[in-house]
């Protein structure tokens, strides 16, 4: 068995004789002697052979990417290269033998000349060799043995629950699973272990913690894959304190052991309301200021046609001033930022430069002495500050601005990408109406307890015991304080419309264990995938799973989904639409 590793060895292991095994990441014939790059998981080491070495004609025959079983002694290099941990030793070689050899590889290993993400998708098995992807599996292994420790040190159990399960149709979709034994009946892939932990909770274990696979079928973006892993948690007899306490000392346990980096705790909170008005964003990121700032009182009394329609029409107008950059922005860079924030709704973007300390913009025309002195007022306007404003409802407002935000910070380089900026977001509303349903659907999930019961009657006043944990602008995880009291229970899906008949249907068995004495609880679940994501410096999450699925939710390497043949839909029962 293999017991030594490339990185083990330095300039202290010089005279020590050794066997390696890897792959040729590198051959160079100097005329003489023959130079190879040797491989393994924990990065290179150059082996030199000499024309007097008996396996000289053999090293001749070695390609990029064979396998090989090599002996030798540790010796020093005359040339050496201090950007890798062996660059100061080399191996001499006495025994060489060649385990296996390598077609030349369809696809590129060189990180400066990568070859298209569908073409390393589809021989994934190649793709990670690359050191720099490899890396970033380690840290995925450094996260969940510092998680592990730290939960062990804190008393929680882990334990599994069911990857085959029972639908219940609340967010997204489901994968559906169908039964061969019971025709016509499906399981459904879990889109978290939500109900299984609270009955843990409801059986006594009171700390429970899961490395858990998680599915949903839904739209995928950069961040998101239809299958992906929680570390998900869940404490009986504690409230929303003793979770932000757990939590952030699980977080500052990880950064020091992943990252060496010391962490700030408590971490910093914000509500729900406060992110959304602040930031445009539930998920904000604060590494930047550039804040939402509300403007809708300036213009109460306006006589400008346009934002006096919407704010009779209950809608609301913000502002973004982007500092010092107005000379930066042409008319063509704004009417790209118009396209932009059209996507998210908006019906436009009106601005206002300052340059030479005289305004100008599309709707300065529009406005009277009073609302501009006051828009000065309010917004600090400086010489070469840009105004950019949205006027529309709230939520297009909130989205499109704060998407907006994130842009610019972006693009005008505001963003400290060595900063990791933690916090919670809590008070969130307990309910979101759907105009695709007609109804109010549980923003959280239906078990999520309310702040104040007596609101459960007026869903769009009323706010949840949930929190999200949010890390440099991205969702990290979500939790909520769940109902253990029957008759709350009840009040909800009376808030939510569901009959009493269909919560059986629906949660039945959840509903009967409430019944058989079930604790205070609160639970939250981490996004592992995402985690790994921030850590490892990469914007796509691809990056940080074995084999990925694409945006359109295939495995280019399997070829996955797949049709699959007559008799094995027969024996399910099912006939294809």
């Amino acid at each position: 068995m293999k017991t030594l590793f490339n990185n083990d060895f330095n300039i202290k292991n010089v005279g020590e004789v050794v066997t390696l095994y890897g792959w040729v990441a590198k051959k160079r014939d100097l005329g003489g002697l023959i130079f190879i790059d040797l491989r393994d998981r924990s990065g290179i080491i150059q082996i030199v052979i000499s024309p007097e070495n008996k396996f000289y004609n053999k090293a001749l025959e070695i390609k990029n990417e064979y396998v090989l079983k090599v002996s030798g002694t540790i010796i020093e290099r005359q040339s050496k290269n201090m950007d890798i941990p062996t660059g100061e030793v080399e191996l001499s070689v006495s025994d060489l033998e060649i385990l296996n050899t390598s077609l030349v590889l369809p696809i590129e290993l060189n990180e400066e000349n990568l070859s298209l993400e569908d073409t390393r998708l589809k021989y994934r098995y190649l793709d990670l060799r690359r050191p720099k992807l490899k890396e970033k599996f380690f840290i995925r292994h450094n996260i969940l043995k510092a998680v592990r420790n730290y939960l062990d040190e804190n008393k929680f159990i882990e334990l599994e629950t069911p990857i085959l399960t029972k639908s219940t149709p609340e967010g997204a979709r489901d994968y559906l699973v169908p039964s061969r034994v019971n025709k016509g009946s499906f399981y459904a892939l879990p889109q978290s272990p939500q109900i299984f932990k609270q009955l843990l909770m409801v059986a006594g274990f009171e700390r429970y913690y899961q490395i858990a696979k998680c599915f949903r079928d839904e739209d995928l973006r950069s961040d998101r894959q239809p299958e992906f892993t929680q570390i998900d948690m869940e404490m009986s007899f504690a409230d929303e304190e003793d979770i932000f306490r757990i939590c952030e000392g699980m977080f500052k346990k990880i950064m020091k052991d992943v990252k060496g980096i010391d962490i700030k705790v408590p971490f910093d909170r914000l509500t729900y309301d406060e992110a959304m008005s602040k930031y445009g964003s539930d998920k904000p990121d604060t590494r930047f200021d550039m804040l939402l700032n509300d403007i809708t009182d300036i213009f109460n009394n306006t006589s400008f046609e346009l934002f006096k329609n919407v704010i009779n029409d209950g809608g609301i107008i913000n502002a973004l001033v982007v500092r010092d950059n107005a000379s930066n922005y042409s008319r063509k860079k704004i009417d790209e930022l118009t396209d932009f924030v059209k996507k998210y709704g908006a019906k436009g973007l009106a601005w206002v430069k300052v340059q030479d300390n005289e305004l100008s913009g599309s709707i300065v025309k529009n406005l009277s002495d009073e609302e501009i002195n006051n828009l000065k007022d309010k917004l600090n306007i400086q010489n070469n500050d840009l105004v950019l404003i949205v006027a529309d409802k709230k939520k297009t407002v909130y989205s499109s601005l704060g998407a907006l935000r994130n842009k610019l910070g972006k693009e005008l380089n505001l963003i400290d990408n060595d900063k990791y900026n933690f916090l919670w977001i809590t008070d969130f509303p307990m309910f979101e109406y759907s105009e695709l349903e007609g109804r109010y659907l549980a923003q959280h999930h239906p078990f999520t307890m309310p702040k104040d019961v007596d609101t459960l009657t007026t869903p769009e006043k009323c706010y949840a015991r949930a929190y999200d944990s949010v890390l440099n602008g991205y969702e990290l995880a979500s939790g909520s304080v769940r109902i253990h009291d029957k008759n709350i229970q009840s009040k909800v899906f009376e808030a939510l419309n569901i009959s009493e008949e269909e919560a059986k249907a629906k949660f039945g068995f959840l509903l009967e264990a409430f019944k058989y004495g079930a604790p205070p609880h609160i639970g939250i679940g981490f996004g592992l995938d995402r985690l790994t994501m921030i850590l490892s410096d990469t914007d796509n999450i691809r990056d940080v799973v074995t084999f990925p699925k694409t945006a359109q939710a295939t495995c280019l390497m399997t070829e996955a989904p797949s049709v699959v043949d007559t008799k094995q839909l027969d024996e399910l029962g099912i006939k294809l639409k």
